[in-house]
């Protein structure tokens, strides 16, 4: 018996250094599950614990979800990666030119409202409603949203701004809504020189060029002549000389102050210059005037901000130009809801302008190639 017990020892002494001598010499599964493990993941077991793994590797590319929001998924992303990517100029284009959107609906407001209710009170009504959205949104972080470090520059851009609507608006309700918006692209030149003089942004000929060309566009719709300059015209031309005062200043101010901020600003100011004049020409609205004072002042504040932030985001020389894109707006809008048909003369400058356009636009998008390393 000793013998037979020495030997099963023995032999299982063997045994077991053969197995531990195959176990090490298994190169890639130390520290692994046992082998005899893997063909079990690949089906949940019947207590519904090995169901990590089968989750992740068995969902289809094209599962429930992806199948209906995968390619809008896929088009937000690019859309993303593009913005990123954009110049600053191009990317204020894209602002420029959906606060022109916006802001013929809010024209169109004004000109049909501002037929039955003083324009002052108009203003105010807008201010006062732009204001309360910008508070709402500014809430929690009131105190960093009043914060500026240029009060009178605020101060200023505030003043030339009811100056501008003041003047502009007055001759949009008084004139056709084609004519007011072509007198208005005077502003361009304005803008131009004034970026060239206080701004010091550098303007290349082609950039003059496509000024010059799209203001000459203007001219050919306008058939400027002594006859055809009145009182409103010049109010026009008064509206945009302030317009180009505007952007000049947010320009300054883009450097230290928030778009918050210099809406803020502004809505304050023009509700202490607005409040008396108001109330000694207000004229109870009727419900129709409140649905279009209400919706006018809605579209007048995202107008406000996405104009503020294309101003900021790119240089005001490159994107004056693309404010005559405009003049299709208003003569289509007079046309459908103001009865006003704009003349051949009107079509062929349109056609000028556009041209003029679509140049800046595919100037803005070319992004300057990166300086050279030393």
């Amino acid at each position: 018996m000793p013998g037979r017990s020495s030997a099963a020892d023995h032999w299982l002494r063997v045994m077991s250094e053969e197995r531990q001598s195959g176990r090490q010499d298994r190169a890639g599964f130390e520290g692994d599950a046992p082998a005899w493990q893997e063909p079990a993941v690949s089906a949940p077991s019947e207590a519904g614990l090995s169901h990590s793994v089968p989750i992740v590797e068995a969902e289809p590319s094209g599962s429930t979800i992806p199948g209906r929001f995968g390619w809008l998924q896929s088009r937000s992303q690019r859309l993303r990666y593009w913005w990123r990517g954009a110049s600053p100029n191009l990317r204020g284009s894209v602002f420029m030119f959906s606060s022109m959107l916006v802001y013929a609906v809010m024209v169109a407001g004004i000109k049909h409202v501002g037929q039955g209710i003083p324009l002052v009170q108009i203003l105010l009504i807008r201010q006062v409603i732009m204001t309360a959205i910008l508070l709402l949104f500014a809430a929690g972080s009131l105190r960093r949203a009043l914060h500026t470090d240029r009060v009178g520059l605020q101060i200023f851009r505030s003043v030339v701004t009811l100056l501008s609507m003041l003047c502009g608006f007055t001759a949009v309700v008084k004139i056709p809504l084609a004519q007011a918006t072509a007198i208005g692209f005077s502003q361009v030149l304005f803008v131009t020189i004034a970026a060239v003089l206080f701004l010091k942004e550098v303007v290349d000929g082609r950039r003059w060029a496509a000024t010059v060309i799209g203001f000459a566009g203007v001219l050919i719709m306008l058939r400027p002549s002594s006859e055809g300059l009145d009182i409103y015209a010049l109010l026009a031309v008064a509206g945009a000389v302030c317009g180009a005062a505007i952007t000049v200043s947010v320009r300054k101010l883009a450097a230290s102050e928030r778009t918050d901020t210099i809406l803020l600003y502004q809505g304050i100011v023009l509700i202490v210059l607005l409040a008396l004049p108001t109330f000694l020409w207000w004229q109870a609205p009727t419900p129709n005037q409140w649905f279009w004072l209400i919706t006018l002042s809605l579209f007048g504040t995202a107008g406000q901000w996405l104009i503020t932030r294309a101003y900021q985001v790119g240089e005001a020389a490159a994107l004056a130009p693309l404010d005559f894109s405009r003049l299709l707006l208003a003569s289509f809008t007079g046309f459908v809801f103001f009865a006003e048909i704009p003349a051949l003369t009107t079509w062929f400058g349109a056609a000028v302008v556009i041209g003029a356009t679509l140049y800046t636009i595919r100037k803005n998008a070319r992004t300057s190639p990166p300086p050279a390393s030393a």
